[in-house]
């Protein structure tokens, strides 16, 4: 019984490993390399693969996009300064035939082949271009490793640097040098700000001047306009009044004008002046008042004898 028992626990797990051998789920991302009696008959996959046991060999490959990380490695630059690098290279299997029939370990290989083909690439370049220049490196690396493993079926996509680290002493110089770069920015940049505001206060007292004289201009034209204008009435005033004058004039009779002959003598004897200057429209007209004058009182005194002819006077006019 017991016998019987151990039989069948025997053939059911050799049922389940042949089952296990023989039926393969492949995911999407795998391929399975078939070598049939040594031979390479095909790859299988994704899905469900039937495997022969004892006659077929399966080799799973996986076809995602991985990377390799390269630990750092120590290079001679073009100007002999030893510099350390470490980098990723990043790839895909793209026939995973020939990653496995071209090359036993492709992985190892890449990374072998990366670590030389570093070493070479950076001996054709100068310590500042290696600091200054990683994209053009990751691209030569890139193109480097992509056309020597093409033909085990591999496709770098990319490289990229993540480090580089130069001798203490460059470093200390590099120090230096950013030092004293940025001590210069700075001079330039305060250089600069002087100069710009140099320039501001310049145009500044340019166009304060400018306006200055703009002002003084306009205000001297509106004194000098104002003055005309102050000039035209002040004309227009004095010749309307001697129109007035004028007018009243006209009809002022002689003993009108005696009288204010008079007045005006009057006031020039009230003055504090010994010589005076008489016209002789004055003394004219003076002879002809004293003429009046003589005769109203001719008449008065013939009114005053009841009708009686008055006496003729003659006057001569004195010259």
């Amino acid at each position: 019984m017991e016998t019987t028992l151990g039989i069948g626990i025997v053939v059911f797990l050799l049922v389940v490993w042949l089952l296990t051998s023989v039926i393969r789920i492949v995911a999407q991302y795998d391929r399975l390399v078939i070598l049939f009696l040594g031979r390479y008959t095909g790859t299988r996959g994704p899905g469900l693969v039937i495997v022969l046991p004892f006659f077929e060999k399966a080799i799973k490959v996986d076809t995602r996009e991985r990377f390799l990380d390269i630990p750092a490695q120590t290079a001679i630059t073009q100007d002999n300064a030893p510099i350390a690098i470490d980098f990723l290279v990043y790839y895909r299997v793209t026939d995973p035939r020939k990653s496995v029939l071209e090359v036993d370990n492709v992985v190892g290989a890449a990374v072998n082949l990366a670590t030389t083909n570093l070493r070479a690439v950076i001996g054709d370049i100068s310590l500042d271009d290696v600091l200054s220049k990683r994209e053009k490196i990751n691209d030569t690396l890139r193109v480097k490793l992509d056309t020597e493993t093409e033909r085990w079926g591999l496709k770098i996509t990319s490289v990229e640097i993540r480090e580089i680290e130069p001798p203490r002493e460059v470093q200390d110089a590099m120090n230096r040098q950013m030092t004293a770069e940025r001590d210069r920015r700075a001079e330039v940049t305060r250089a600069n700000g002087e100069r710009e505001a140099a320039i501001t206060i310049a145009e500044g007292e340019k166009q304060s001047a400018i306006l200055r004289s703009e002002g003084i201009k306009q205000s001297a034209v509106l004194e000098a306009e104002g003055e005309r204008q102050a000039q035209l009435l002040r004309a227009q005033g004095f010749a309307k009044a001697l129109e007035a004058i004028y007018n009243d004039a006209k009809h002022i009779d002689d003993k009108t004008m005696l009288l204010q002959y008079l007045e005006t003598l009057r006031k020039v004897g009230e003055s504090e002046s010994t010589k005076f200057v008489i016209p002789m429209e004055v003394t004219n007209m003076m002879q002809q008042f004293s003429d009046s004058f003589v005769r109203n009182e001719a008449m008065d005194e013939a009114k005053r004898t009841n009708g009686h002819a008055a006496p003729r006077i003659e006057t001569s006019k004195s010259e």
